[in-house]
């Protein structure tokens, strides 16, 4: 399920009104289009947003606007729907919305949305930079709506492949994307010249869980699963939440609000909540420059800043949440004694998970401290009298997202046209040891190094794609482009870039010319 999973969602508020259409018209199927995009997310909106703007603005032409077509697995937009908790705020300014820091004046910014919904001075009042996560939510469904015309939803992408050449040598000039119906698994096929793979994460379960145990979800789950698994609101429910960042920390409070005799425990390895790093220095490693600052620097610089950045996005929680939970910590000590094992909501730091097995309806979930160790002189090892069972009604792992669905995808027939591994090392400085390095089993791509350009085209070997035509990644480069390559904060510009690079970048792109 990806992060804006809709599936058994429910999204509040009245019918979206109709909204006037977009530049970008529908293309017959049998026809070759000039780019598919597979996933209809932020990622893939701000696309369609940028190529809208960009015929709006002369850039391209209107009387031959791109043949383009998104294909979602979802039956209609939503972003993060398991998520949209009450009170739940946006992260980052919505200054970094589809379109203002690409062009202030786009019909698509969240300014012209709130105009549009005779709420823009409500909003100023609020004194805000940082929206409700729902109303956000509200703005990106208001921005897709426009693209009704170009959007195949409930059409889940299975395979990226090469159209073979008529003439054996020539380069490949076409892909086929296909599909799958959601609802009939009937197989569709589509031509482009170009393909952009915007597929999102994949939720990730720690191997020390069950998997597929009905009683062990992910946080991108959890709005609309946990109401149905636990549907008494005044049982004393015992859940427990895998997790130390913002994810973990707004359900382990929630849970407590929905449920007031509920017992939750939030069990993560760090020892501490730590608050994230939003300072305005360290915040620059999300502005669109610093994606041109990064790429050309070696492999150890990247991995190294990426790492010492980490507080800015991973494991780290805002602090006005934490200050909430310690309070809640305080008033159970002050009322129940020093004692934790007698408070109904406790925050098991320095704690890992060493198993889970069910029992009936309920789940005896095993975590070990990691602050006894048996051996100074060994990190993790820890005596067994350090282990503790928690008997517990659910567990939700707040535990991230793989990235890896992308190399899946592309099949056997793209992996030959990759460079060798024996010519890796003739590559130019500017792809230094630009790979992802997430592999797979079922294509041939974990044989070859999945290098990725500035413009987040896919290097191909020479002479094996023909100009005009490629594949591109989006959501899957944080190791080359930086922590703002899964985040919300560069999708106005990065789809300004990546439009340039597909329809604008030379003569045999410039189909606007034509």
């Amino acid at each position: 399920m990806q992060p804006h999973s809709l599936v058994g969602s429910h999204i509040d508020g009245p019918p979206a009104k109709a909204v006037q259409q977009s530049h970008l018209r529908a293309t017959p199927a049998e026809e070759v289009y000039d780019l598919v995009c597979v996933g209809f997310g932020p990622a893939s909106l701000a696309i369609a947003v940028a190529l809208h703007d960009a015929i709006e603005n002369g850039k391209l032409s209107k009387s031959r606007a791109p043949k383009v077509l998104f294909l979602e697995k979802q039956p209609q937009f939503a972003w993060h729907a398991g998520m949209l908790l009450p009170g739940a705020k946006m992260q980052i300014s919505f200054i970094k919305d589809m379109a203002t820091l690409r062009d202030p004046r786009s019909h698509f910014t969240f300014l012209n949305f709130l105009h549009q919904r005779n709420r823009l001075i409500d909003f100023t009042n609020l004194s805000t930079f940082l929206p409700a996560r729902s109303e956000y939510e509200e703005y990106l469904r208001w921005c897709a709506n426009h693209f009704g015309d170009v959007i195949h939803y409930g059409q889940e992408a299975v395979s990226v492949s090469p159209v073979p050449t008529t003439q054996g040598g020539n380069p490949v000039s076409q892909f086929t994307v296909t599909s799958r119906n959601i609802k009939t698994s009937g197989l569709s096929k589509f031509r482009a010249k170009n393909v952009l793979l915007a597929i999102g994460g994949q939720p990730s379960i720690p191997k020390s869980l069950p998997a597929n145990h009905p009683r062990v979800i992910h946080s991108s789950q959890y709005a609309h699963l946990v109401p149905k698994i636990l549907s008494k609101r005044d049982a004393s429910y015992r859940v427990a939440v895998i997790g130390g960042g913002q994810s973990a920390a707004e359900i382990f409070n929630n849970v407590q609000t929905l449920y007031p005799n509920s017992r939750t425990y939030l069990v993560m390895r760090g020892e501490f909540l730590k608050p994230s790093d939003d300072s305005p220095f360290v915040n620059s490693i999300f502005n669109p420059s610093f994606v041109d600052s990064l790429y050309p620097r070696s492999t150890a610089y990247r991995k190294a800043l990426i790492a010492d950045a980490r507080a800015t996005n991973y494991g780290v929680v805002r602090l006005e949440l934490i200050e909430h939970l310690y309070e809640r910590m305080y008033e159970q000590r002050r009322e129940l004694g020093t004692d934790e094992r007698k408070w109904p909501h406790r925050i098991l730091g320095a704690t890992d998970i060493v198993g889970a097995e069910s029992e009936g309806e309920k789940l005896r979930l095993r975590v070990r401290s990691l602050r006894d160790a048996a051996n100074k002189d060994t990190v993790n090892v820890v005596s067994e009298t350090a282990e503790d069972t928690l008997e517990v009604d659910l567990i939700i792992a707040a535990t991230g997202y793989q990235r890896k669905a992308h190399l899946t995808m592309m099949d056997d027939g793209i992996a030959s046209l990759l460079p060798k591994q024996a010519s890796d090392s003739s590559s130019g400085p500017a792809a230094d040891e630009v790979q992802l390095d997430i592999k797979t089993k079922r294509s041939g791509v974990e044989q070859r190094n999945v290098k990725v350009s500035r413009d987040y085209s896919v290097q191909f070997a020479s002479g094996k794609v023909a100009p005009g035509s490629g594949i591109w990644l989006q959501g899957c480069n944080e190791g080359t482009h930086g922590l703002s390559d899964t985040l919300l904060s560069v999708l106005a510009n990065r789809s300004d870039e990546i439009v340039d690079s597909v329809f604008c970048a030379g003569p045999q792109k410039k189909l606007s010319k034509l």
